[in-house]
Formats: C-alpha cells, sequence, structure tokens
C-alpha cells in the first residue's frame, strides 16, 4: 500500500469515529468548564471563549476573584471595547498581600453575591468566574452553594471557572476540566511579567 492511499485509509477511518461521536451528543444545554493546573494561560483561555461568544452575540458576565487592584490587559479591554460586558472584579488584589483574611472573607462575599446573581440570570449566555477556585481552597466561600450555584444555573448558560485546584467535587460537578501544566516559565529565569502577555 502506497503512502496515500495508507494516509486516505487512516483519514477515512478517523472521520468515521469523529462522525460517531458527534452524532451520540444528542443533548443541547449550557456547559461547565474548569481549566485549572500550575501552568500560563487559564484566564487567557476563558477570554478567549468570551471573544466567541461575542462573535455570535451572546451575553456575557466576568466575575474575577483577587485579581483587581492592578489593571491588566483584559479589564482594559473589556471596559474601553466592550460596553455589553459586565465584569465585576473583587478588587483586593493577591490575598498573599493583602495579608486580612477577615477582609478577604467580606471581600470574596461581596463578590460572589455578584457571581450568584449572574448565575441565576437566564439572560447570561456565558458567565465567567475567574480565579474562583482560590476562594474555595482557602475556604472563603462554601464550596456546597458554590456547587450548587454552578449545577443549578439556567440550563442555556454556560459557566467558565479557572483557577489552580478547586478541589475534588467541583471537579466532579463539572462537564469538562482542562488542566494547564506548566512545562517552563520565564518567571522561573528572572525575567519580568510582560505587559499584553502576562497582563
Amino acid at each position: 500500500m502506497d503512502r496515500t492511499t495508507k494516509h486516505n485509509k487512516a483519514m477515512a477511518k478517523q472521520k468515521a469515529a469523529v462522525d460517531e461521536g458527534i452524532a451520540k451528543a444528542d443533548i443541547d444545554r449550557g456547559v461547565s468548564v474548569l481549566l485549572t493546573g500550575d501552568g500560563k494561560g487559564k484566564t487567557s483561555s476563558a477570554f478567549g471563549m468570551v471573544m466567541r461568544a461575542l462573535g455570535y452575540g451572546q451575553r456575557v458576565g466576568i466575575v474575577q476573584f483577587i485579581k483587581g487592584e492592578q489593571a491588566s490587559g483584559e479589564e482594559l479591554f473589556v471596559r474601553e471595547q466592550l460596553p455589553t460586558v459586565t465584569l465585576y472584579q473583587m478588587g483586593t488584589g493577591f490575598t498573599w498581600d493583602t495579608q486580612d483574611r477577615e477582609g478577604d472573607i467580606s471581600a470574596a462575599k461581596r463578590t460572589w453575591a455578584q457571581a450568584k446573581g449572574m448565575l441565576n440570570d437566564d439572560q447570561y449566555d456565558l458567565v465567567v468566574l475567574d480565579e474562583l477556585t482560590y476562594m474555595l481552597a482557602f475556604d472563603y466561600l462554601p464550596e456546597a452553594e458554590v456547587i450548587a450555584a454552578i449545577t443549578g444555573r439556567p440550563t442555556s448558560q454556560s459557566v467558565i471557572l479557572t483557577g489552580r485546584g478547586g478541589g475534588q467535587a467541583l471537579r466532579e460537578a463539572v462537564d469538562t476540566v482542562s488542566e494547564v501544566k506548566e512545562i517552563k516559565h520565564a518567571y522561573r529565569a528572572g525575567i519580568r511579567a510582560r505587559q499584553g502577555v502576562d497582563y
């Protein structure tokens, strides 16, 4: 068998497998996606999905836990160029900078109230809960309540969660889990975070 014939046969087999998988996926509803792991790119991936949703004219809400003290490129772009997107930030910065557990818990609860409102609103097609996993890891928010809100959201709504960890219960509750693994990072070689790439 020549190389072209072999290739065509392999591609035909692959296409049949893909087509079979597509045919089996007959449930039409929103999805929940957890982007986790120690690598760079979780928030960037979530914002990629924001752009995708906006391309279809969908309504998007973004809630950022932890972030908000220092402006990021995505925040500037959303606020200046995407007036239809609802953006709420906890605004306290990183918890290791504040070193104020009670203040952070209070801020997390206020921020969660905003997130919960979006998760209850069927006008939102996509909700991004950026860095939510830290709120569970630090025990700032009740895990059961968070999972109940995510799983009880409107049927047509999708939700993207980002951050390291998150716990086994959250992983089991969502539809898709993707782990971003760090292989190498410029920061470890002493290279400063780069505007437009890292923030």
